[in-house]
């Protein structure tokens, strides 16, 4: 049996348009605001679907603290969470990688895509959508998570070979 070349996969900036197939990006750019609070605060309403309530389910908020990583960084674990949505902002305002692979018929490591999201985004993976656990950059980054708790295996996982991420000052 010969050995499948490895695949380099490298970050590109994280677009809604380009993430759409996965999910959500969130992120106040081309959102109107409201004010409220006496006029000193702006709100941003509906930026991502929480999708949280099969089987008993309900949504959940919390931190999760998240160690760098090094680059090139390999993929050999994807996860999906069939029952929820689940969405992560960073609490920094540091930049981080995501991983993601989209829906067919090929094996899994062929349809795995990065992208590089600002300090300013965040991100909400539809249900079911294959994706890396969280992947800080430089620093330990704060995340603030919306998922589902409830009765039920919500994380699938599968191992995949030979992908590996890069991630280049021209992201």
């Amino acid at each position: 049996m010969t050995a499948m070349p490895q695949i380099l996969l490298c970050a590109e900036p994280l677009t809604a348009k380009a993430f759409a197939p996965f999910g959500e990006v969130i992120e106040t750019t081309g959102h109107t605001p409201r004010w409220i609070n006496e006029g000193t605060c702006q709100r941003f309403d509906d930026l991502a679907h929480v999708d949280a309530l099969e089987d008993g389910g309900k949504p959940v908020i919390s931190i999760f603290k998240a160690q760098p990583r090094p680059l090139p960084l390999p993929i050999e674990v994807l996860e999906r969470h069939p029952q929820s949505s689940q969405a992560f902002f960073p609490l920094e305002q540091l930049p981080f990688l995501v991983v993601v692979a989209g829906d067919g018929g090929t094996p899994l490591a062929q349809r795995v895509r990065a992208f590089r999201a600002t300090g300013l985004q965040g991100v909400n993976y539809r249900r079911n959508t294959w994706h890396h656990a969280l992947i800080a950059l430089d620093r330990t980054v704060h995340f603030l998570v919306v998922d589902r708790a409830g009765p039920g295996e919500n994380c699938e996982q599968q191992r995949i070979d030979d992908v590996r991420v890069l991630v280049t000052d021209n992201d």
